[in-house]
């Protein structure tokens, strides 16, 4: 209502300046041609005070509606009206550099394609365009094992075995829920991604699936390989994630404990966006199993950082100088591998709550009241709190499941 007040009002105004000027041109075509600068048509009023009261009488008009919407706007909306009258809107939009090179041409549901995110974490490739709980559209590819370093995947309409998934999914404006498509054969796949530091991937890209789906990606593609973001060649300590979360919590450790021998595990699940988390971390220092509480807390401007922490910079190791020696070279000492944690072991219905993205498309099972046990992969959290699960139908459909909380007897994560 108040918009339209001060829509209507200014309207008005404009109307009876514009008549205004039309009576000016009326008396003659000087007097016209001079209405059009303000300090002369207040001259013209003065002189011609007869022909120009009733267009000044229908601009005075317009105040009243414009005064009435404004009144109501300030005790609506008072941080509405002062950003109008601050006149930032004016300004133009700053663009905001894109953190990825993506450079990526075709169509995704026979619509353009123009992803802002892109990650390979845990062996899932995932291409997104938007930045709200759900995509606009998003590709997905599963690879069968997890890869370090360089990747490269071939693949054929024709290949069988072992091969990549892929997840193609989108959301229309009137839907509420994305509606996905998911093949394991029949399409064409080449990734040819390199390694660049600190934590990317770039190369080629390129996606063909069966005419059915109308999709076509062909291009230039950069992923990140963590949650962590780099800003000056440091972390940034202001992004909420749990891999931003572990590198503050292993900078602490070795400074407080003064060595660079610490071997931090798994943090547990956190709600994030967050201000203050407290954690219980495990970690090997120098060998040693150690348990310790901590409470890491965000600053605006600085970011995480662990509560209390007072610890100096351990100094720079200098590199030791090798000695020449006759000696054969001692074997070298195996690899160490760290066994891939087993997300089932902690898994319960408040975990997956607390932060739902730690379980992203894996495969769940569920024993409601009514006695009904469905089955699919964790989609997310929707607007109302509830459980999505999707399931793979035969042949090439789809069916979604939407949870209550309270309706679930219990649930049960399905893999790792």
């Amino acid at each position: 209502m108040d918009a339209l007040l001060i829509l209507g009002g200014l309207l008005l105004i404009l109307a009876g300046l514009v008549w205004l000027v039309m009576r000016a041109f009326g008396t003659s075509l000087l007097w016209g041609c001079a209405s059009v600068l303000p300090p002369l048509t207040l001259l013209y009023v003065v002189r011609h005070w007869r022909l120009a009261r009733p267009a000044l009488g229908l601009s005075a008009l317009g105040f009243i509606p414009l005064v009435v919407g404004l009144t109501l706007m300030a005790n609506q909306d008072s941080q509405r009206l002062a950003a109008i009258f601050s006149l930032k809107w004016l300004e133009p939009e700053k663009q905001v550099p894109a953190e990825l090179a993506i450079k990526l041409s075709g169509v995704l549901n026979g619509q353009p394609f123009q992803p802002q995110q892109g990650e390979l974490i845990d062996g899932l490739l995932s291409l997104r365009e938007g930045t709200d709980f759900f995509a606009r559209r998003e590709v997905s590819i599963r690879l069968p094992e997890p890869v370090a370093g360089a990747v490269r995947v071939d693949v054929l309409p024709e290949d069988s075995g072992a091969l990549p998934e892929v997840e193609v999914s989108w959301l229309l404006p009137e839907q509420d829920l994305p509606e996905a498509r998911r093949l394991s054969r029949g399409y064409t796949l080449h990734l040819d991604l390199q390694p660049v530091p600190p934590n990317k991937l770039a190369g080629d890209f390129h996606l063909v699936l069966p005419p059915q789906f109308a999709t076509t990606l062909s291009g230039k593609v950069e992923l990140f390989t963590d949650g962590l973001r780099y800003r000056d060649g440091k972390v940034d300590r202001t992004i909420d994630s749990t891999d931003t979360l572990a590198h503050v919590v292993e900078d602490y450790l070795r400074r407080r404990f003064a060595t660079r021998d610490v071997q931090l595990q798994p943090l547990p699940a956190v709600a994030l966006p967050a201000v203050n988390v407290e954690v219980t971390v495990d970690a090997r220092i120098d060998g040693q199993a150690q348990q310790l509480p901590i409470l890491l807390k965000k600053n605006q401007s600085r970011g995480w950082a662990v509560s209390g922490d007072r610890f100096p910079q351990l100094p720079e190791v200098a590199s030791p100088a090798v000695a020449p020696s006759s000696e054969a070279p001692a074997a070298a000492a195996p690899e160490r591998v760290s066994k891939p944690l087993d997300r089932r072991l902690r898994f319960s219905l408040e975990s997956l709550l607390r932060s739902p993205s730690r379980y992203q498309n894996l495969t769940m099972r569920v024993l409601t009241e009514r006695g009904n046990s469905p089955e699919g992969r964790f989609q997310g959290i929707d607007p109302d709190g509830r459980i999505v699960l999707r399931q793979r139908m035969s042949g090439q459909g789809e069916v979604s499941y939407t949870l209550r909380p309270e309706e679930i007897t219990r649930i049960e994560l399905l893999e790792p």
